[in-house]
């Protein structure tokens, strides 16, 4: 491949244009006005160069003189503005136009000659030059004095002087005035596009600013709506789920206190004041880990773990706590798999899912864990017979907005537990999902990364642990 290289050519175009932003001004210190002004001052001063000597040769002295004149107003008019911080005089400008074309007129064949050529042109200057205020009143004085001057002629002939011959004469004056108003319409004509071009610019990026601002309010509008959402869900939990149980203790003691408590009926309130401490002992741990994460922001330690040794101990817990609600919890991992992970948000994830499934299994229902290897991913999956989740949640399961439901003996959640699991799964690269049949049953799984995607030969050396 061959690699572009600046050519001379690109290279002179350039300092051509430095060299002419420097002759008019920058955007930043000169108007559009100001800066057209310039462009036409170097521009008639330049050609003044070339038409006073060959006014001159052509014996039009007077043509000459006036081009002298005309030059020399716009070099003062332009150093002023250029470099003395002093703006153009739009009135002397006009008004000298008037005196110098009228007198170039009568002096230079008339209607005959080219001086209607170029009166225009220099109409339009004016025009570019002068604020909006002005146009009016220079488009009524140069009508005036336009008719005016064809109007004396028209009466009075003789004063026309005719320094042309018929034919060639006249052709070479109008072929040589021709350059003055096209160049002249061109500079302002392309000033006008171009800063037409950057207001349209600037316009169009204010708008995507806007629209991008608009968009920033929105996404902080809905972050705040969901903020507050979470701060009166935890508001409610501490003044009511928290509450409730609290309440049970203290009422117990009060009863233990004045000794109203007797074998039986004690052992039944303990067993069930146990319970409601587990729950809230849940609770307590999902909102904390649900706090740190909206306030501070968790940090996620990954590591290279074998799934079955992280969650064994976790799995006999809930095992245990599964059998207190007469349901058979059994898990088939194979040992030999390696994930990489944050131990303890998989844990906590892996809890939550067994607690729910405990949570909304009747008693006598059957839980099954169980791990595959899916390509470089690992699938645990959680499956009960239980309720099911309704049609109506299943759009809003894993969000704050989904509200916490009782169990099958009136256990309480608080509605955090989903979409902390949802949190903590995405921080750790994996994913979380679930299949559910009203009255039959859910299956809540998690795909996380393996640290080596086992291959086949390794597959035969798992020895997997089933119990029940």
């Amino acid at each position: 491949m061959q690699l572009y290289k600046p050519t001379n050519k690109n290279s002179f175009l350039k300092r051509i244009n430095n060299v002419w932003c420097q002759l008019i001004g920058s955007s930043a210190d000169f108007t559009l006005e100001a800066r057209i002004f310039h462009s036409i001052s170097i521009g008639l001063i330049t050609l003044a160069v070339f038409y006073v000597p060959y006014n001159l040769f052509a014996g039009l002295y007077v043509a000459a003189v006036s081009g002298i004149l005309l030059a020399g107003f716009f070099y003062f008019q332009y150093n002023n503005s250029r470099f003395r911080n002093k703006p153009h005089n739009n009135t002397i400008a006009a008004l000298t136009g008037i005196l110098i074309f009228s007198v170039n007129y009568f002096s230079n064949s008339g209607i005959n000659g080219s001086t209607d050529l170029i009166w225009p042109s220099y109409f339009v200057l004016l025009l570019a030059i002068s604020p909006y205020r002005q146009h009016l009143l220079w488009l009524f004085v140069y009508i005036v004095s336009f008719s005016m001057l064809h109007l004396i002629e028209y009466r009075y002939p003789s004063l026309v002087k005719h320094p042309f011959d018929l034919g060639k004469g006249e052709f070479i004056d109008r072929i040589t005035a021709f350059p003055i108003p096209i160049i002249a319409i061109t500079i302002i004509i392309g000033f006008l596009k171009k800063s037409y071009d950057k207001e349209k610019t600037i316009v169009e990026e204010e708008a995507r600013a806007i629209e991008l601002r608009n968009e920033q309010i929105v996404q902080q509008k809905q972050e705040l709506e969901q903020i507050n959402t979470e701060k009166n869900k935890l508001l409610s939990i501490i003044s009511h789920d928290l509450r409730a149980p609290f309440a049970n203790i203290q009422n117990y003691l009060y009863l233990l206190n004045e000794n109203m408590l007797e074998g039986p009926e004690r052992q039944l309130l303990e067993n069930e004041l146990l319970n409601a401490t587990d729950q809230t002992m849940e609770m307590i741990s999902n909102l904390l880990y649900w706090a740190k994460s909206q306030m501070e922001g968790v940090t996620t330690n990954l590591a290279v773990v074998e799934l079955l040794h992280l969650l064994q101990n976790t799995l006999e817990i809930e095992k245990t706590l599964a059998g207190k609600k007469a349901i058979t919890l059994n898990y088939e991992i194979d040992t030999g798999i390696m994930i990489t992970a944050d131990p303890d948000m998989l844990q906590l994830v892996v809890r939550n899912l067994i607690n729910n499934a405990i949570k909304f299994t009747p008693q006598g229902g059957v839980i099954h864990i169980n791990a595959q290897v899916l390509n470089a991913q690992c699938k645990v999956s959680i499956k009960d017979n239980g309720w099911g989740v309704p049609q109506d949640k299943t759009d809003t399961l894993f969000s704050m907005t989904s509200g916490s439901t009782f169990g099958t003996n009136n256990e309480k959640g608080v509605g955090l537990g989903l979409p902390l699991c949802k949190e903590f799964m995405e921080r750790q690269g994996g994913s979380i999902g679930f299949e559910s049949t009203p009255g039959q049953g859910s299956d809540f799984f998690i795909l996380i990364p393996l640290s080596m995607p086992p291959d086949a030969d390794s597959n035969s050396s798992y020895s997997p642990i089933c119990t029940g």
